[in-house]
């Protein structure tokens, strides 16, 4: 560790992954350091199955007897489970850095919404629009206008866009954008929350163009693959960090795993270096997660999740072996959503006949676990069922002085886009400009993704 480097990024969670392969394919010399004995950090995947009891129930923990789970070594379960937008960010710099050939991804059968104390399923094309039941007949011809509006959205072209609908993209809030198309308040929840992800509705009160984008990206990424939007690594979230880590180490990223950092140093305000027990790697900046430098962020919130282990997929899905169901936070009183996604046995990550759900949301009061029964009263018969309530941390300083980027800790949702808006700031702080994902050039192939 006598060496100097450009950057050392510390811990091995996706987020930190992420930017040690794209400054490594920059051209940065980096060290990459984890305490931990494994990838992943806060968003691993456990394998074996003792190895989520031994976590949730303590060190000396055993499979409970008399119950079959299959075989351990089948289990990979995520501790903080994620969905890919399939036309979103992360896919992209998946392309762009070519981390794709690690990977292989299954897609999600099926994204639900909660609406009327039912399981809506959140329409894939025209014909399941018609037919569904979250909407009345007229109801579906102006929620069929407003898709047809957000499809024209090209930025390039706004005069034409601006002529032809009745949208100013600028000027409009997204509530008046609603209006305008007659939508109901039901069809703007469904929209706002399961379609553009906003967890809360404060988004009503901003100009349109950032939530329209928003939606065009649900319908294009939908489109890839027909089912749903989403996309699934094979064998769990913890492929994506190590995928990174491969392509780190192809451009000349040092990995050093079950090493301890016991101080960032700093001189005049500013990183120096790094100490590990007596030795000390010398670096121009530092990123790492909140956990490295707890003196340096700020406590924002909590976020309660609950992993479940049952034998039969989600009761009102059509019998999916995967989905993601959203529960808008308006429809049980809340101020922010309820998530549930479902995972089985066809994604690698559970025995056969096995299914993993997990129900996560933002806490809002005392009793974390009591929040999440609107989700979890969706499951039908659960067989295990792991809580845990972890704090939100995000950086006090931007970073850019002292050099020392902090990522933000991971919150409630069942997708990537708010990670990939932390990665993607904290490069731009970095750089000094955004990524340019113009130069994601060529297209992820079919044969990595598996209807």
């Amino acid at each position: 560790m006598d060496e100097e480097y450009d950057v050392i990024v510390l811990g091995t969670g996706l987020k930190e992954c992420i930017l040690s392969g794209l400054m490594s394919v920059d051209g940065k010399k980096v060290l990459h350091m984890d305490r931990n004995k494994y990838y992943g950090g806060e968003s691993a995947s456990l394998t074996p199955l003792d190895e989520l009891y031994k976590k949730f129930k303590g060190p000396d923990a055993k499979l409970p007897e008399g119950v079959d789970l299959g075989r351990p070594r089948d289990w990979n379960v995520d501790l903080i489970p994620k969905f890919l937008m399939a036309n979103g960010q992360l896919v992209q710099l998946l392309i762009h850095t070519g981390v794709t050939r690690y990977l292989e991804f299954k897609s999600i059968e099926g994204s639900y919404v909660y609406k009327g104390e039912k399981i809506h399923k959140v329409p894939a094309d025209e014909k399941e629009a018609l037919s569904s039941s979250l909407m009345g007949i007229f109801e579906k011809r102006r929620f069929r206008n407003f898709l047809l509006m957000v499809q024209d959205l090209d930025e390039n072209d706004l005069d034409k866009f601006h002529s032809k609908h009745k949208c100013k993209i600028h000027e409009d809030s997204m509530k008046t954008a609603f209006e305008k198309y007659g939508l109901d308040e039901n069809t703007q929840t469904f929209i706002g929350h399961a379609m553009a992800l906003y967890r809360e509705d404060e988004y009503l009160g901003k100009p349109c163009k950032e939530t329209l984008t928003r939606i065009k990206l649900y319908c294009e990424s939908l489109m890839k693959y027909g089912k749903s939007p989403y996309l699934y690594p094979l064998y769990g979230l913890g492929e994506l960090p190590q995928g990174f880590a491969r392509l780190s180490a192809i451009y000349g990223g040092t990995y050093m795993l079950d090493k301890p950092c016991d101080e960032i140093v700093m001189e005049d305000g500013k990183v120096v270096g790094v100490r590990s027990g007596d030795e000390v790697a010398k670096c121009k900046m530092v990123i790492c997660d909140p956990s490295y430098a707890p003196g340096q962020v700020k406590k924002t919130g909590q976020v309660v999740r609950a992993i479940c282990i049952m034998d039969h997929p989600i009761p009102n899905t059509g019998n999916s072996v995967s989905c993601q169901l959203i529960i808008p936070q308006r429809h049980v009183n809340r101020k922010s959503d309820i998530y549930v996604c479902s995972v089985s046995s066809s994604h690698s990550v559970c025995a056969k006949g096995f299914y993993l759900a997990i129900v996560s949301t933002t806490v809002e009061t005392d009793n974390p676990e009591k929040e999440l029964a609107p989700g979890l009263n969706m499951l039908g018969p659960v067989i295990e069922k792991f809580i845990s309530v972890s704090d939100i941390h995000e950086p006090v300083s931007d970073g850019c002085d002292s050099q020392l980027f902090i990522t933000e800790s991971y919150d409630a949702t069942t997708h990537f886009e708010t990670t990939c808006k932390d990665v993607l700031s904290i490069f731009r702080r970095i750089t000094g400009a955004d990524f340019d994902f113009s130069k994601v050039k060529h297209n992820y192939e079919d044969d990595n993704c598996q209807n």
